[in-house]
């Protein structure tokens, strides 16, 4: 019985651990999926890998906004061009404007036009697939 606990506590402190190390993508982790972006104003749940990609072939974009708003995606399920949940990572820099919660990827790059945001450079290239949130938000 004792044995069984303490493999229990190894597990659950492993799953921690795990949880803790995987970057954030939106309020998701691994395993089931969870809510945690937006693409063509329409929230996606999503279930992160903590595998990186080379920077070879095509990549989609992720936009992260950053704080407690919810990471941007420019494609996603039933776009003609999207690439499966292969994803480059940008991450945005408020310049000219308070942080404010982005719904399509289209905005993003008018308001960095702009000058009201900086889309930073490529952080991360990973595979991650989006999945419709049927919840209504």
């Amino acid at each position: 019985m004792q044995r069984t606990i303490h493999r229990l506590l190894l597990l659950a402190v492993a799953f921690g651990v795990a949880l803790v190390a995987l970057p954030r993508l939106g309020g998701a982790g691994a395993g089931p999926p969870g809510v945690g972006i937006y693409a063509h104003d329409r929230l996606f749940k999503v279930v992160a890998t903590p595998r990186d990609l080379p920077a070879n072939g095509n990549f989609d974009t992720i936009y992260v906004l950053g704080g407690d708003l919810m990471n941007v995606s420019n494609a996603a399920p039933g776009d003609a061009d999207y690439n499966g949940g292969r994803w480059e990572v940008r991450p945005i820099m408020w310049t000219g404007m308070a942080p404010t919660q982005f719904t399509n990827a289209e905005a993003i790059v008018q308001a960095a036009t702009m000058g009201s945001i900086q889309i930073g450079d490529v952080a991360r290239r990973f595979e991650c697939p989006l999945i419709p949130d049927r919840g209504g938000r």
